[in-house]
């Protein structure tokens, strides 16, 4: 049952629910004109009866009394019937929008952590396997080794976004944090990326010393994940840049990348689960649309901020601000 619903198209889907609704509405507006006739044809009969002296102690000043708060019952009982019909089909549409959107994001999520997850595998393997097969100069030893732990290097990072994204929503991560030098995991961030990726150019303006009161584990993945992003996307000859500032109640480190960009009414939405861009310049890139959302969850769960701007003359500037805090 459940995959003949999932074949069923969204489109279709949504002519039914307004089809319904069509009818409902119809059906209430001719539930009202029926018993307004007959509330007509009630007074007219009673008139009758009252014109022939049929009618007894019943005055047509009663008739007409009673016939006027009918009308008025009828209407109000079909506009609250209405109004509630209307509230209820769009708090409905909406709930089952998402419901489903979230159940297509999961499935092309699925589909996409597959791939992500066979694909270093399946690299890393072919990469020893030759190691082990042939005897190779040792550049090429370095470039397939190189290659191999690049792809491990990526499969711990989706495995730990994975992981950590699950205990969050479960409601089961236990914060941990302490005072660490976010200069020296910053710049970490920075050279292991500069080695995985040697041909790739990034910029760094992150001053020594500036500490913070957090999770270094966590924020460090958060570092990851903007980094990862900005080599993703940015073309191989445009450098990216990452800096860290100390304000003076926050600090503020900032990735930078020349990419295709972000529009402006997606800026918000990169930030949802499984949510990736449709745009398919984009959509071919590896991604799971796991690492900005468990980001800015990291980072709100500092009390702090991610955001993104433009950046000039092209592509993205993904903003971290990180209020400052005691162990107190």
């Amino acid at each position: 049952m459940k995959g003949i619903f999932d074949r069923i198209p969204l489109r279709l889907i949504n002519y039914v629910y307004w089809l319904l609704l069509i009818y409902l509405v119809a059906a209430l507006g001719w539930w009202y004109i029926e018993l307004d006739h007959q509330n007509d044809q009630m007074l007219a009969f009673q008139q009758e009866q009252i014109a022939r002296g049929n009618a007894g102690t019943i005055t047509l000043e009663k008739v007409i009394d009673e016939h006027d708060r009918n009308a008025k019952q009828f209407i109000g009982e079909g506009l609250t019937f209405l109004i509630f019909t209307i509230l209820g089909a769009i708090f409905v549409y909406g709930a089952v929008r998402r419901q489903i959107r979230y159940h297509l994001q999961q499935k092309n999520f699925m589909l996409a952590v597959t791939h992500e997850l066979k694909t270093p595998i399946a690299v890393t393997k072919l990469n020893l396997e030759t190691l082990q097969r042939h005897q190779l100069p040792q550049e090429k030893q370095d470039k397939l080794l190189t290659d191999a732990l690049n792809e491990a290097e990526r499969l711990d990072m989706l495995c730990n976004n994975i992981l950590l994204s699950s205990q969050m929503d479960a409601g089961g991560y236990q914060s941990t944090k302490m005072e660490f030098d976010c200069s020296r995991a910053l710049t970490a961030s920075v050279a292991s990326f500069s080695k995985r990726y040697p041909d790739r150019t990034i910029q760094s303006d992150i001053p020594s010393g500036i500490g913070f009161f957090g999770e270094e584990l966590v924020l460090r993945l958060v570092f990851n994940n903007l980094i990862e992003n900005a080599i993703k996307y940015t073309p191989a000859n445009a450098p990216i840049v990452v800096s860290l500032k100390d304000q003076s109640h926050a600090l503020l480190i900032q990735v930078a990348d020349q990419g295709p960009g972000i529009p402006d009414p997606l800026k918000l939405k990169v930030f949802e689960k499984f949510y990736r861009l449709e745009d398919e310049r984009i959509r071919k890139t590896k991604g799971t649309g796991l690492g900005l959302y468990l980001s800015s969850r990291i980072v709100q769960n500092h009390k702090g901020r991610l955001s993104v701007e433009d950046n000039q003359p092209n592509g993205c500037i993904f903003n971290i601000v990180l209020p400052k805090q005691s162990a107190e």
